[in-house]
């Protein structure tokens, strides 16, 4: 099918002259005329473009017994170069045109645009998507069957580049067809193998799926069967260890501004690499965790789609909780090619590779210090000073206490890079330590005031007005100090948090000793040490 997404009688018909608008603004009025433009050179056009365009006159494709089918390819495609040229309006100065096209199903997606960026897109003739047919055609005879998409760029001093897709990337979505339309088009064009990321999207017949009633069922049977996991004790490490690092390795990048690397959401650790690997780190309740993913390349699923074996069992033995919800969405699309669970204090894995084969889709989690290396990096040329602030920025995401004071000491303060972000990711991790703003003194008097009030207390010999505060290291003790001369035991005297909590007490317990257990209070409370 051809995409319709070209100028049309009733669009034209609608249109409002530039000269009936005196609205318009400059640069509305220049595209509307790059329109009206482009309309009458399309409605007009004639065999040959009127600007300037270097590859010659049109030439009758070679009889196929005298070229090679390269160079009949090539004249094809200046044929089509010319074809496209001639719908061009005035003023283009490049053309990008791609067909997905296969025995069955066709896409084509023309687009002129201008030097101010404008740009126009047209329905392909009859003509150009003869062309292209006769072109995937002869591209059958170049290598392993034909392309799957040909790209097409285009200047009007005829500079052209034309490139073949044969799906060693994943198609774009709005270029990637039904599976059945790739299955049709391997009938007629039988290949020896496929990419294994669309020999899975034509055949993977969601053998990967794990519905949680299946999940259920399954680890029903493999109990009743006796199978279980295998502990993996070598492979990754501990589920606390490895989060922490995921998050500084998150936080770090994010840093940088980098498109790459790990991220952390609630719960949930992602992470797509550069090489189309990738991986989820599910946390769930109970200290459980799975961590999944796939490495696009695998052997195991290179046998599976392209030579027929079996899939391996990636879920031989695991509990009822590994099942779709948290598994990497290469699942759904059967590229999932490995699959641990963190249960009792231990990882464990059925038929899944070692993590020596998994490098491409985790971080670099392994060792503190390759955590370490992998920050220092993104820094640049650090100096001696930055690699120890990494280290022991990672020290402190290990034991839960990172504050926003570690990451200025590596990447410093001066806005070059995005801390907030970066402390974001560590504080949905849950390996920051997040102190509330020191709160004002009036701020504490006022809440001490509004406390004694909304309670009724007694306030005789104890004149609100003149409540004092004096700076503790969290927060502030508040009181009425006594007269001169005067003795007072049991005098009222109030602390409040930073964060806001406020507790009462008396001159009857010494404030060194209230004040240090309020301190442990409140640094048990924003995760400074372990309740």
């Amino acid at each position: 099918m051809t995409s319709p997404e070209g100028p049309n009688d009733e669009a034209r018909d609608n249109q409002v002259p530039g000269d009936q608008q005196p609205n318009l603004t400059p640069e509305q009025r220049a595209d509307q005329e790059f329109q009206q433009a482009f309309q009458q050179a399309f409605e007009e056009s004639s065999d040959e473009p009127d600007v300037e365009f270097s590859l010659g006159d049109s030439k009758p494709e070679p009889e196929p017994e005298t070229v090679d089918p390269a160079e009949q390819a090539r004249e094809i495609g200046h044929n089509l170069a010319r074809e496209l040229a001639t719908g061009g309006p005035q003023g283009w100065s490049k053309l990008d045109a791609v067909f997905a096209f296969t025995a069955v199903a066709e896409v084509a997606q023309i687009v002129f645009s201008d030097d101010q960026q404008r740009s126009v897109r047209i329905q392909p003739s009859e003509a150009v998507l003869e062309l292209v047919r006769r072109h995937r055609e002869v591209s059958a005879a170049m290598g392993d069957g034909p392309w799957w998409r040909l790209l097409l760029q285009l200047t009007p001093a005829g500079q052209l580049d034309i490139d073949y897709d044969y799906g060693d990337e994943p198609f774009p979505d709005d270029h990637l067809f039904p599976a059945e339309v790739y299955q049709a088009d391997l009938e007629a064009n039988p290949r020896e193998r496929l990419p294994v990321w669309l020999a899975a999207y034509v055949s993977h017949g969601n053998r990967q799926s794990r519905t949680p009633a299946e999940a259920a069922a399954l680890a029903r049977a493999d109990r009743e069967a006796g199978v279980r996991g295998t502990i993996s004790e070598r492979d990754f490490p501990a589920l606390p260890t490895l989060w922490a690092r995921w998050a500084v390795l998150a936080a770090a990048f994010v840093a940088v501004g980098s498109e790459w690397g790990p991220r952390i959401l609630p719960a949930l650790g992602w992470f797509e690499g550069a090489k189309r690997g990738g991986s989820t780190l599910y946390m769930l309740p109970g200290g459980r965790a799975v961590l999944s993913g796939g490495v696009w390349n695998a052997p195991a699923l290179d046998a599976a789609y392209n030579q027929g074996e079996q899939l391996p069992a990636y879920y031989a033995g695991a509990p009822a909780w590994v099942a779709n919800p948290v598994l990497n969405p290469r699942a759904a699309s059967g590229l999932l090619s490995f699959c641990y669970w963190w249960e009792g204090g231990r990882w464990y894995r059925a038929e899944s590779p070692g993590a020596d084969q998994l490098a491409e889709a985790v971080p670099g989690i392994w060792t503190a210090q390759t955590v370490t290396n992998v920050i220092a990096s993104l820094v640049g040329e650090p100096t001696d000073g930055q690699v120890a602030a990494v280290a022991t920025l990672v020290s402190a995401a290990e034991a839960g206490v990172v504050t926003r004071d570690t990451l200025i000491s590596v990447f410093g303060d001066e806005g070059g890079y995005d801390i907030d972000s970066a402390f974001y990711q560590l504080t949905m991790a849950g390996v920051a330590t997040t102190l509330p703003d020191p709160m004002a003194e009036d701020e504490a008097i006022d809440q001490v005031r509004r406390y004694i009030l909304e309670r009724d207390l007694d306030t005789t010999g104890y004149p609100l007005d003149q409540l004092r505060a004096d700076r503790i290291s969290c927060g502030w003790m508040v009181y009425v100090p006594t007269a001169p001369g005067e003795i007072a035991i049991g005098r009222a005297l109030f602390y409040i948090a930073d964060d806001g909590v406020l507790e009462q007490s008396s001159s009857s317990i010494a404030p060194s000793r209230y004040i240090a257990e309020f301190e442990q209070r409140f640094q048990e409370r924003n995760g400074m040490v372990d309740a």
